[in-house]
Parts: C-alpha cells; sequence; structure tokens
C-alpha cells in the first residue's frame, strides 16, 4: 500500500525535513522519524507541540518534578531561542550534535556551552568546580572536599593556557583535543540509524533522500 500524504494544514512546529537534514547529520527519513518522538514528547504533560522542561525532565529521567543539573543544563542549550520551550527545529538541531558523525568541533562546541553555565563567554574556575560536583553528584562518588579542590585546580591549570583565569574557546578547543574523552558522552551510538533505532516511528519519506 503507498503512502497517503493528506493535504492538511502542516502543524506549527513543523520545519521542512529537507532544511533540516541539510543542516544536521540526519537523512530526510530520520529527521521524519524524530517528528514522530518529538511529537509524542511534546503532548506528555501540555499537548502544544513544544517540549517543555517538565516534559524534558519526564522523557529524561521519568519525573517531571525532580530537578537535575544536567537536565536542566541540556534543556537550556537545545532551547536556542532562550524562549521556555523546545520547539522542533531546536530538537533535531541540537541532537544532531550527539550523532556519530557530527564534526568533533560541534562537539566541542556544545561541551564548552555546557560548561559556561554564566553565559559569558569563558568557563571560570567556580564553574568548572560546580561541573566537577555535579558529575561526582551524579556518579553517586562522594570525595573529600580536598581531594574536589585538586581535581579542579589540576584541570583549570592545564586548560588555561594564557593563564588569565578563565579558559577561553581558543584553550578549550586546544585542551579538548589532547583529552577527547571529555566530550565522549556527547555521541549517541542509536543515532547512526534512527529509524531502526525506532522501528515503531518509520515513516513514508515525502522527499527521497537522495534528493537532497
Amino acid at each position: 500500500m503507498g503512502c497517503f500524504h493528506s493535504k492538511t494544514a502542516k502543524p506549527p512546529w513543523y520545519e521542512d525535513p529537507v532544511i533540516l537534514a541539510a543542516e544536521s547529520p540526519f537523512t530526510v527519513s530520520e529527521v521524519e522519524a524524530l517528528s514522530e518522538l518529538f511529537k509524542k514528547l511534546s503532548r506528555l504533560v501540555i499537548d502544544d507541540g513544544l517540549i517543555h522542561r517538565e516534559e524534558f525532565q519526564l522523557a529524561l529521567l521519568r519525573n517531571s518534578k525532580k530537578r537535575n543539573f544536567f537536565t536542566d543544563r541540556m534543556f537550556d542549550l537545545f532551547d536556542i531561542k532562550c524562549n521556555g520551550v523546545i520547539e522542533f527545529g531546536e530538537f533535531v538541531r541540537s541532537l544532531g550534535v550527539f550523532h556519530p558523525d557530527a564534526p568533533f568541533e560541534a562537539k566541542m562546541s556544545f561541551a564548552f556551552r555546557l560548561y559556561d553555565l554564566r553565559q559569558t563567554g569563558f568557563i571560570e574556575q567556580e564553574e568548572l568546580k560546580e561541573m566537577v560536583l555535579a558529575l561526582l553528584h551524579e556518579s553517586d562518588l562522594v570525595l573529600s572536599e580536598e581531594a574536589v579542590e585538586m581535581i579542579v585546580d589540576k584541570t583549570f591549570a592545564d586548560a588555561d593556557s594564557k593563564h588569565d583565569g578563565k579558559i577561553d574557546p581558543e584553550e578549550w578547543k586546544e585542551f579538548v583535543s589532547k583529552n577527547p574523552s571529555i566530550v565522549k558522552n556527547i555521541t549517541l551510538p542509536y543515532l547512526k540509524d534512527i529509524t531502526l533505532a525506532f522501528p515503531s516511528f518509520i515513516l513514508c519519506s515525502e522527499v527521497e533522500d537522495g534528493e537532497i
């Protein structure tokens, strides 16, 4: 049976899958599969075609009330327009950074913004400490204050090559290039083939991937 394409109006969150595929590592069919995932997530709490913070938390933590440092940070970075919600285009473009084929520089940039808690364009030592403490908490690891300070001091000293008390994007790039494991978690292998990862989301593409 062939695909039936309705002529009804596109939902408000709709963006052309061809454009999104061109601006991300995903194919057109994978973008369409992601649209099904987005629709499910965007109606978990409020059915308005947008992913709210509570829905994002519910999807990742199975709990919309429990606050989580990294979930909050991820939501803030996915919310490119900083308007308190994640639109479909933001969802696809941000998720694209986690694709195994995404450029390493894109992953480094995402990680930099993740650590730049106050959005100053630099990573300060206190921000690095907050991230280290959050990582330890997520891993259920308990270290003494002295051990934490040693980790933070050593890491910051290695990254702050200009010795000006802050890590700029250039220093970050150099540091991560020598320590690529820092961005290891910014790769999700299953995104390599999203339609296989989410078999129920396989759709008939309106545009063939070869037409991009």
